[in-house]
């Protein structure tokens, strides 16, 4: 841990200056479950527990954001940049930022300056599959806490940035990492929880969700995805994943995937947990006949005990690599509890989130080809000759029948948390228009290695954009409007009570546009691509806006023809803080 780079050396002089600083009072639970309700500070990644990313301030609104200027920016600093994927935290004048490589800042928000630094040392061997990326960490009491590269839960104390504790999520050299920002939900039975998923699908790894005290990150309740595993609860097993042998065959279930690597959500309401599992292993449908529970599916958790109260599949027996982690959003729609969701495959779910029944699914990106549309069952109606082909049937047993199929595998939408407007009644999701040339190979599990059994080159559907953010109407699943971009969208989305929606692109441009028509209002360069998410707070009398500049991620790395369209875009890392001037006086 560093405090003030430059005086590393002088830790009494680094401590005395760190004192000087904001005073940050302790995250109370009821902070974290009411944080969609408060404007002065952000204290969950998703603007609220619900995962909205609304605030309702209006103090920067469509007359004035035309205004908008930086107040400063903070460097990442170091040759560790790649990509940016993270959403700041506020709380009492001190900004909280992940970044690339393991790394957590403190920051005074009134001057930019750095506080403290943690950095975590890496091993050698990790296996990240997607970028050394991170996503956010929690606040909670005098605590602020992330994830590692090497599958690691880190809790710091937030004044000083001092590891508190530390604990081992699984085995990096199998394949597990961690780069989702934890969920602080709160139980009656343990206290404030902190909610964990893992990542490492692509290596067979079976997914789970962990539920950990804030105090001391000692386990509560361990919570498979894939049917068979058994879950524990206070130390000692609980209950199994569904039904043994149900939808898999054979052993293939015990490297199962299902990974949960884009963390949870939180309703307050129905004190649910909802969460989302990835693909199955290995990607080669053919050799797992049958649904594949739970993988590819939102389930819904009880934080008690970590049983699962209900869960929904968006794809069974996954053959494209359609992840279900996308976020869960609740939401009230003509008075019932529901929840929306915008996932890889193509489909915008909206399901009643206090059961998990099918309400609606509707497309939100352009010629879907893996499917003719959702049942009314909620299952979908496959076209079975997009589903490519089994190797077993090849003449050389070695490679299947390709196909091209919409979306690719990165998706319709990826990581990136789209924002819920209670105002406009409308979603804003950001999107892409890509395909995939996919076919099937035989493959076998061995531990740390991929596990895959397919091959794969990404290519753009249309000629003049890829990305795309849309504002989807939810009790019709019509899109509104929909604001398009040539590279691909790979950042979250803000909007506000002011009628704005915020989001950045690859070419580093952070736009405000109309939330009512999608009309670019104002726009800034920050230098280099925007894969992270923007927040709001007040402070002082005065709206603020931040967001993490910084270009990586998958695209580039999966990205196959696409990537050649981002090839020299900068990468970099950089905090932006904006707000409007203050007028002169007159004279």
């Amino acid at each position: 841990m560093k405090t003030w780079k430059w005086l590393a050396g002088a830790s009494g002089l680094a401590m005395s200056i760190a004192l000087a600083g904001p005073v940050v009072a302790d995250v109370s639970i009821d902070d974290v479950v009411n944080d969609a309700a408060t404007t002065t500070d952000v204290v969950t990644v998703g603007l609220g527990p619900q995962g909205q990313r609304y605030s309702p301030l209006d103090k920067i609104n469509k007359d004035n954001v035309g205004e908008l200027v930086p107040t400063w920016a903070m460097s990442l600093g170091g040759e560790k940049m790649r990509g940016q994927e993270t959403a700041p935290l506020v709380k009492d004048g001190v900004m909280y930022v992940t970044g690339s490589y393991s790394r957590i800042w403190a920051i005074d928000i009134k001057t930019g300056r750095e506080l403290w630094e943690y950095d975590h040392r890496l091993p050698e061997g990790i296996l990240p599959c997607c970028d050394v990326v991170n996503r956010g960490a929690a606040l909670i009491n005098d605590k602020v806490i992330f994830g590692t590269l090497d599958a690691k839960l880190v809790a710091l104390d937030a004044k000083t940035g001092k590891v508190v504790w530390t604990k081992e999520l699984g085995d990096f050299k199998a394949g597990f990492s961690y780069t989702a920002a934890p969920l602080i939900v709160p139980s009656q039975a343990h206290g404030p929880l902190v909610v964990t998923g893992v990542s490492g699908g692509e290596f067979g790894i079976v997914g789970r969700v962990d539920a950990r005290k804030v105090d001391n990150g000692d386990l509560v309740w361990s919570r498979p995805t894939i049917e068979g595993h058994v879950g524990t609860l206070n130390g000692k097993p609980s209950t199994m994943t569904g039904k043994a042998g149900e939808s898999w065959p054979g052993d293939l279930w015990k490297t199962g995937g299902g990974a949960t690597w884009l963390g949870g959500t939180y309703d307050p309401e129905t004190k649910l947990i909802f969460i989302g599992s990835g693909n199955p292993a290995p990607w080669n449908s053919h050799m797992r006949p049958g649904d594949n529970k739970w993988s590819c599916s939102r389930l819904a958790i009880d934080p008690e005990t970590g049983e699962i109260k209900w869960g929904y599949q968006t794809t069974p027996n996954d053959g494209w690599d359609y992840d279900g982690v996308n976020e869960v959003v609740s939401f009230d729609l003509d008075g019932k509890k529901a929840a929306a969701t915008a996932d890889r495959n193509g489909f915008f779910y909206v399901l009643d989130r206090t059961n998990g029944e099918f309400i609606s699914a509707t497309p939100f990106v352009e010629k879907i080809t893996w499917a003719k549309e959702i049942g009314k069952d909620g299952r979908p109606v496959f076209v079975a000759e997009n589903r490519p082909g089994n190797p077993k049937g090849s003449a050389d047993g070695k490679q299947g029948k390709s196909v091209f199929a919409v979306p690719s595998f990165l998706g319709g939408k990826n990581h990136m948390p789209m924002a819920y407007s209670p105002a406009t009644k409308l979603f804003y999701v950001p999107s892409n228009e890509w395909g995939m040339d996919l076919h099937n190979e035989p493959v076998t599990y061995k531990k740390g290695a991929a596990y895959l059994g397919a091959g794969f080159t990404i290519k753009p559907v249309f000629e003049d954009h890829i990305g795309a953010l849309k504002a989807i109407d939810p009790a019709t699943g019509k899109i509104v409007w929909s604001y398009k971009n040539k590279a691909p969208l790979w950042g979250g989305v803000l909007t506000t009570g002011s009628g704005l929606v915020f989001f950045g692109t690859p070419e580093g441009d952070f736009k405000a546009l109309d939330a009512t028509n999608g009309k670019e209002l104002w726009s800034f360069n920050t230098g280099s691509g925007i894969v992270g998410a923007p927040v709001t707070w007040e402070q002082d009398g005065e709206q603020f806006l931040s967001v993490v500049s910084g270009w990586g991620g998958a695209v580039p790395l999966w990205g196959g023809e696409v990537a050649k369209t981002v090839a020299n875009l900068n990468q970099g890392g950089m905090v932006w803080t904006f707000k409007l001037p203050k007028k002169l006086a007159a004279n």
